[in-house]
């Protein structure tokens, strides 16, 4: 499997890979990438070049909305739709009823206005010219083959968005939920881990890699924020835009909001969600693509009942979906790049994944019973606290502080960065070739 190079780049700021233990492909010249992608497209006929306001501006004047695209020109995740959106084959006419901007770093983003998901390589979002954000789009699909280069599901958002742009402002009150919330800083270049390191402005005439802000690195930002105060971080920033899957719904990529898939016995399937429903609405909110579901949910408190339309055989139906309490931490945040930080403050740098069933009877480890295998021990800096605990690859972690039960990583992680604030040695028990050994847990 190829390593997005998000993922690799960051793996490699913190130390975590060791020789030989991973070989991605990646782009060898990073300082050339985001050089050429601005020799490109800084003079572009459709695109305004890393200028935000001078979208808003030109929309104001033309009337048409907004279409803002946020790409890591240096990763090669999300390469493939990326390509296939500046190309414009067969999406012409719809790029075309859109002012159009490509913004390659984060430092100066408006915080309040542009609330996505960070841990995308490329992400989406259509505005009306007054600032009224219409939707979002960002695809998980993309971001895990480099090669797709299909838009469709783009090409859905984009028409789903110009027809809320035609209704506006007479549907002023349905986009209402998709608006940003108050921000605790204004731009990324005010949190204060990056405030040291950047500023607003690339720096075109000396390392302008280095001095770019990554989208990831906004969440990064705000989980270290609290984690350097001692308080614990909120379950929506460990656990930031879930995607359908962790209510039990698939949604198709290529489609505006389909759904491909109900998982059996979730509260997807409680809720009556069916293969081949249409979603109209979700919480009263019209739906451009996944990622407007996966706003909905990230906006959802730790309990809460969503009300859905879906359109089945060619009617409305009205379907409510429970979340009950503790649901967030159900979402998969393993592939996320902004786990790898996580990583290091839950656990000293070790990469962990459940014991499956038939491993667990050969061990003799309980189906209930926590077991996560290091599948990975970072080897450098905050990621290489575990290995100077003793932690080796392949240890079987079974007790930490009391806490035996099953539970995946991404629960794991989220538990005890709930539980401890700060910074502590937790007593834990590994299984190493069949033995108990009594190691210490760093939490940083």
């Amino acid at each position: 499997m190829k390593m997005p190079l998000l993922i690799l780049m960051t793996l490699c700021a913190l130390g975590f890979l060791v020789p030989g233990m991973m070989k991605a492909e990646a782009v060898k010249d990073r300082e050339g990438a985001v050089r050429g992608d601005r020799s490109k497209m800084e003079n572009d006929e459709r695109w305004i070049y890393n200028d935000v306001e001078k979208g808003f501006e030109e929309a104001r004047t033309t009337g048409k909305p907004l279409l803002v695209v946020l790409r890591c020109v240096p990763c090669l995740a999300c390469m493939g739709i990326d390509a296939g959106i500046l190309e414009a084959k067969g999406i012409e006419s719809l790029l075309d009823q859109f002012v159009c901007v490509r913004v390659i770093n984060a430092n100066a983003l408006d915080l309040s206005r542009f609330q996505f998901d960070y841990d995308l390589s490329l992400s989406t979002l259509f505005f009306n010219a007054d600032g009224t954000i219409y939707g979002r789009f960002g695809s998980w699909t993309h971001q895990k083959d480099t090669a797709d280069r299909s838009t469709a599901g783009f090409r859905a958002a984009m028409e789903a968005a110009l027809a809320l742009h035609r209704s506006y402002p007479a549907n002023r009150d349905s986009l209402a939920g998709k608006q940003g919330g108050p921000a605790p800083f204004k731009v990324p270049v005010e949190i204060p881990s990056l405030a040291a390191k950047y500023e607003r402005e690339l720096d075109w005439q000396g390392q302008v890699v280095k001095s770019c802000v990554h989208c990831h690195q906004i969440g990064d930002a705000f989980r270290a924020s609290y984690r350097d105060k001692g308080q614990p971080i909120p379950l929506d920033l460990i656990y930031p835009m879930p995607m359908p899957e962790t209510v039990g719904l698939s949604l198709s990529s290529d489609q505006r909001a389909r759904v491909s898939e109900v998982e059996p016995g979730s509260m997807a399937a409680a809720a009556g969600f069916k293969r081949g429903d249409e979603l109209v609405t979700f919480e009263g909110q019209p739906l451009l693509s996944v990622a407007d579901f996966a706003w909905v949910l990230h906006r959802a408190g730790d309990s809460a009942s969503l009300e859905a339309v879906v359109s089945r055989d060619g009617s409305h139906q009205r379907l409510t979906l429970l979340l009950p309490q503790g649901w967030r931490m159900k979402s998969d945040i393993s592939r996320r790049v902004g786990t790898w930080p996580m990583r290091a403050m839950a656990g000293g740098g070790l990469k962990l994944e459940d014991l499956n069933d038939e491993d667990r009877r050969k061990q003799g480890i309980a189906g209930d019973q926590l077991a996560l295998v290091a599948m990975g021990v970072g080897q450098y800096g905050a990621h290489g606290a575990a290995k100077k605990n003793g932690f080796q690859k392949d240890d079987i972690l079974i007790e930490v502080d009391g806490f035996t039960q099953r539970m995946t990583e991404s629960e794991f992680i989220g538990t005890l960065l709930q539980k401890y604030p700060g910074k502590a040695q937790l007593p834990a028990v590994v299984l190493r070739k069949g033995k108990r050994v009594e190691l210490k847990l760093p939490m940083q």
